[in-house]
This record gives structure tokens, C-alpha cells and sequence, in this order.
């Protein structure tokens, strides 16, 4: 870990979306019994739910690792979840096509989210990188007023590769400029993609883990926080 002395140079935060600055339990709540109910499955349980959740992460992570496509991401979680509950899996496609509209249709923020992002728009530039999908993030963030108060977006759909790799922070550089690896910090709740990104790019990372959970790789965050208004103490304590 850093002393907080090391981020008092911090000139831009780049900040993950999912399960970051946004509740992304929560959203993924309410877009599975949307689709649920529209394509009449019945009900999705608390733990039909969070089977779907570690389904889900696994699909993501082995996207992160080049493992799998995004298509594959999208249409496999959703397959070996449905086959693993018994229901028919002819669906799958439209399903997630809905799924994806539904993820942006609400917006919870973790930890006042949205009044921290006004609060430092005056002293630091503030950008999303994400590797959620283009249709729920323009969405989202649309939704949720983001679009409005950050610096500028980078979805890896769009961008073309995904975090954790070095390219999609070059992709960032490109369009924001140069800046020094010490005038920059990564926000992100995710070992594998944000703060192992952060690292392959070279920069500062702060690690979101408002649930106190185990680091079980051998990827180290520079800072880690259990809410998102911690990061101020770091900013705030050298300005």
C-alpha cells in the first residue's frame, strides 16, 4: 500500500461504472425479473440470483482473460444459467438483448456516488472506463446523469479491447493525453480488470471493496477503500 502522499499529485480518476459508481446488484435485480416476467419463466429467486451472479463474474473474468469473446459472454452465462435452473434455453438471445436494454432503465449509486463526482469535477478530470456493454452503459449513464457530469466515457465495445489490457488504457491516453503515471488513479471495484489494468497501464489504483473481500491474486492495489467518499482523504489531504 502507498502512503496517501503518493496520490497528491492526482490530476485525472478514472473511474469503473459497475459495481463502482453504480450498484450493479441491484440493477442486475431488476433487469432479470423484468425479463422473468416478459418472457414468463417465473420467478428468479434470491438464490437462483446469485447462482446467476457467479455464473456471470466467471464469464466476465475469462472475457478479461481473452479467453472468451464479448458475444460469448453474453449468450453463455445466460445458456448455462438457464440450463443449470431446467429452463429452455431457445430464448437465450432475446433474452439478454432485453437484459442489456433493462440494465440502464434504473440507477442506484454506491455511496452518494453521483455527489462525489460534482464535488471533484472542479479540481480533477474524471472519466468512465468500462467494460460493460455500449447499449446498458449509454443507457446508464444517460440515465443516471453521468454522462453529464464526467470529462468523457470509454467502453470497451467501443474501444475495441477490454480492460485489464494495457491497449484500452493507450486507447484512453489517445484521447486525453499524456499524463505523468503518478497524475493518474483508477477507481474500480475489481481486482482482475480495474486495479490489474491500472497496473499493466502503469498508473495509480485504488481498489473499492465495500465488502471487505479477500485479494486472492497477486495483484496489489496502491490504496484500498470500503466507500467511495474515502477517496477524498487521499485527494483532499495534499491539496
Amino acid at each position: 500500500m502507498k502512503p496517501r502522499e503518493d496520490f497528491s499529485l492526482i490530476k485525472v480518476i478514472l473511474w469503473d461504472i459497475d459495481g463502482t459508481l453504480l450498484n450493479f446488484k441491484m440493477s442486475e435485480r431488476y433487469a432479470i425479473e423484468y425479463c422473468f416476467n416478459k418472457f414468463h419463466m417465473g420467478t428468479c429467486t434470491d438464490e437462483m440470483l446469485q447462482r446467476y451472479s457467479v455464473i456471470n463474474r466467471g464469464y466476465w473474468e475469462r472475457l478479461e482473460t481473452g479467453e472468451l469473446t464479448r458475444e460469448q459472454v453474453m449468450l453463455g452465462r445466460f445458456h448455462e444459467f438457464f440450463e443449470s435452473e431446467g429452463l429452455p434455453t431457445d430464448q437465450v438471445k432475446v433474452f439478454n438483448d432485453e437484459y442489456q436494454i433493462r440494465l440502464g432503465d434504473k440507477a442506484f449509486f454506491c455511496d452518494h456516488g453521483d455527489e462525489l463526482v460534482k464535488r471533484l469535477k472542479a479540481t480533477v478530470k474524471q472519466y468512465a472506463v468500462t467494460n460493460g456493454t455500449t447499449v446498458a452503459q449509454e443507457r446508464k449513464l444517460r440515465f443516471s446523469g453521468l454522462d453529464q457530469l464526467l470529462d468523457g466515457v470509454f467502453i470497451s465495445e467501443q474501444v475495441g479491447v477490454d480492460k485489464p489490457q494495457k491497449a484500452f488504457f493507450d486507447a484512453v491516453w489517445n484521447e486525453i493525453g499524456s499524463y505523468a503515471p503518478d497524475e493518474v488513479v483508477i477507481v474500480g471495484d475489481s481486482l482482475t480488470s480495474d486495479i490489474r489494468g491500472g497496473k499493466n497501464a502503469g498508473i495509480l489504483t485504488c481498489w473499492y471493496n465495500p465488502d471487505h473481500l479477500p485479494n486472492k491474486i497477486e495483484v496489489t492495489p496502491d490504496c484500498t477503500i470500503d466507500n467511495l467518499q474515502d477517496i477524498l482523504s487521499y485527494l483532499d489531504e495534499s491539496r
